[in-house]
């Protein structure tokens, strides 16, 4: 359009019918419909009356396709109220946004059926993309809440310091970065509250699998926890808390292996160590390293200038070795955050506790399928992406429906900057069909 009209004098006019805001969502949609998504969502149970407008399964499709085109609190859902792709993705109508909140605790009614299926729904899912021995990688993250949420107690918060929030456990597989389980916890709970019962519910989600390691925090410590691995002949490298005691074992060592001796000095020991409370010996690798500051200039190596990191395991591993291992799990934060900053898992939906876990299982749900798309339908540069450059990339485009000759056609923006690279993901993500 060539014109030097003032944008002021613009006219404007609502009169478009049949547009979206995220025409390039298309591929995505179009993914989960060929995988079934919806029948799946319908096989949970939960039926309403048989004249109910929006049964179960659409509105868990609804929340699945809101967050994962970015909608971060059930308002925000408004957004995707008179969008035509939403409209056919969820079967011609779109339910109103202030309805989720009612079926979210209509749902949270039925916690003790819905997130068992959930769970063993979301490893379906992924099942796929799981190697055949998997690492599993614990950890624990905070979830500010902003009012009186049922569970919501004050704890640990390394941010918003003497606010009520939650505690949730999540479980990701080291290899290929899925998410495997969660469970929401009040916020005065520790890190290991619950985790033996949450790594048996884990375990007993992935029976077809074969675990072969185990990757946890200096928060998940314990005699009784590590036995529990170790009696299922699983093996793990877990990081210890660096107290007195260990520390005053570790002076008495005397012979270190240098494993690296360049921009960082490192070396390590493997020895035999029992904490206080613990029946028996195990087996502690301890890594210390220093910066060399001098180039290659003699130094000093002054043990008040060592950095001291200690790792539990089962492994008759290098200390090295053991390290390198554990520093794999390192990726966690940025999974974890993935979730918050991507899928919304810190954004607390409703005052029910089952109804929030339902809510953080369904964000569970959206983050794998997001994660499983990546790795059928892109291009091996788009799979680093997170959600949210991805939106940026791919899914935000103005496009309107258009019928000719019985045949409905998506328009998309001539504009639309990578055209090429998401026509190689539609064509992918109807090959699945």
């Amino acid at each position: 359009m060539k014109s030097t009209t003032k944008i002021a004098s613009l006219k404007t006019a609502f009169s478009m019918r049949n547009a979206t805001n995220f025409a390039g969502s298309k591929v995505i949609l179009g993914f989960l419909e060929n995988i079934g998504l919806n029948q799946a969502l319908r096989s949970l149970g939960l039926a309403k009356a048989a004249n109910a407008i929006f049964p179960t399964h659409r509105i868990l499709q609804m929340l699945i396709i809101g967050w994962i085109l970015g909608c971060e609190r059930l308002f925000h859902f408004k957004s995707l109220q008179g969008d035509a792709l939403i409209a056919q993705a969820l079967g011609g109508r779109v339910p109103h946004h202030t309805l989720l909140n009612k079926e979210l605790l209509r749902l949270g009614k039925a916690h003790d059926h819905l997130a068992p299926a959930l769970r063993n729904l979301n490893v379906e899912i992924i099942a796929p993309q799981l190697p055949d021995s998997l690492i599993l990688d614990l950890d624990s993250t905070v979830e500010t809440v902003y009012g009186n949420q049922q569970g919501a107690e004050v704890g640990f918060n390394s941010q918003k310091r003497g606010r009520k929030s939650y505690h949730p456990l999540l479980v990701y597989e080291g290899q290929s970065r899925m998410l495997v389980n969660a469970a929401l916890r009040p916020g005065n709970t520790s890190s290991s509250t619950d985790v033996l019962s949450f790594a048996r519910q884990t375990l007993a989600l992935l029976e077809s699998h074969h675990v072969r390691y185990a990757r946890f925090d200096k928060g998940f410590g314990g005699e009784d926890f590590y036995a529990f691995w170790e009696s299922r002949q699983i093996g793990y490298v877990g990081k210890l808390k660096w107290t007195s005691r260990l520390q005053d074992q570790v002076k008495t060592c005397a012979h270190w292996t240098r494993f690296v001796d360049e921009d960082w000095i490192i070396a390590g020991i493997v020895m035999a160590y029992q904490a206080i409370g613990w029946k028996k010996m195990s087996r502690v690798a301890v890594i210390r390293k220093m910066p060399r500051w001098d180039g290659d200039q003699s130094q000093l190596e002054l043990d008040l200038l060592w950095q001291y990191e200690a790792m539990v395991t089962t492994e008759e591993w290098e200390a090295i070795d053991v390290w390198r291992f554990y520093n794999q799990r390192c990726c966690m934060e940025n999974y974890i955050k993935e979730g918050k900053n991507g899928f919304a898992i810190h954004r607390i939906p409703t005052q029910s506790f089952a109804a929030n876990e339902i809510d953080l299982l369904l964000k569970l749900l959206a983050y794998n399928l997001f994660e499983r798309f990546k790795h059928h339908c892109c291009e091996p540069i788009h799979r680093s992406y997170t959600i949210q450059r991805f939106r940026r990339t791919f899914f935000v485009c103005a496009g309107v429906f258009v019928q000719h000759a019985r045949q409905m056609t998506l328009k998309l923006s001539t504009s639309f900057q990578n055209q090429w690279a998401w026509r190689r993901m539609e064509r992918k993500s109807i090959l699945l069909e």
